[in-house]
């Protein structure tokens, strides 16, 4: 068997503001590497809250987020973000680039804010990232001559550079047209299968999350299908 990237175990939020009203219930699932896992519901019920938990960005919850192994309850915010620069890429509906530096740069940024490989070996695995996905003749235009397809394509690559244990994705394919966003899925799909790299993206397109491998299906804060 495969060995688990992601692990929740019985994990519960509350938000305290201004009455106490619970809205993640006894959270549990595994991710293993390789996996594409989508997860899907309709607004509100839930699965954005638990994206910001599992991605180590909420940590005012109940239960246990293991990643890679290792429990990430009262880990000091330091550490989370090491774990989030290392372990995590992140993919948003929106893709937040910035306009004033190359898409080069764009992709780069992780990789020099973690400091693990020279600048020029960064560069290099930029492109190298960028010819992936097919968008490496961008590499020196601004993000703002591109068109939303290809800004997407970006930030998959940015989310790519440091190599991470899992992609995580909020509504990744939320602000493109159905050809853009088969395009996304593609590439994911392709990912997982060309380098084992584990996803998971919450979702409303159900086109999208039936082609993945796995979905978790959430209603009022519970899981109600896997």
């Amino acid at each position: 068997m495969s060995e688990i990237v992601l692990e929740s175990k019985s994990i519960c939020k509350h938000f305290h503001d201004p009455v106490d009203i619970q809205v993640l219930f006894d959270i549990n699932f595994s991710i293993r590497k390789g996996e594409f896992v989508s997860i899907i519901g309709k607004s509100g019920c839930g699965k954005s809250t638990l994206l910001y938990i599992l991605s180590t960005m909420d940590t005012d919850y109940q239960g246990e987020l293991f990643i890679d192994g290792v429990n990430m309850v009262n880990k000091k915010e330091v550490e989370l973000a090491k774990v989030r620069n290392e372990k995590i890429g992140f993919v948003f509906q929106f893709h937040y680039l910035l306009n004033e530096f190359s898409v080069l740069k764009n992709v780069m940024l992780p990789g020099l804010k973690l400091g693990k490989y020279s600048a020029q070996e960064i560069e290099f695995r930029a492109i190298e990232k960028l010819k992936i996905l097919g968008i490496e003749k961008e590499a020196l235009k601004k993000p703002n001559q591109l068109s939303g397809g290809q800004k997407q394509r970006v930030a998959i690559a940015r989310a790519l550079i440091n190599e991470p244990l899992i992609i995580m994705g909020d509504e990744p394919t939320g602000n493109l047209d159905r050809k853009n966003s088969e395009l996304v899925f593609d590439i994911f799909k392709e990912l997982t299968i060309e380098t084992k790299q584990t996803l998971l993206i919450v979702t409303h397109d159900n086109e999208f999350s039936r082609k993945s491998d796995r979905i978790i299906e959430m209603e009022d804060g519970k899981i109600i299908r896997m």
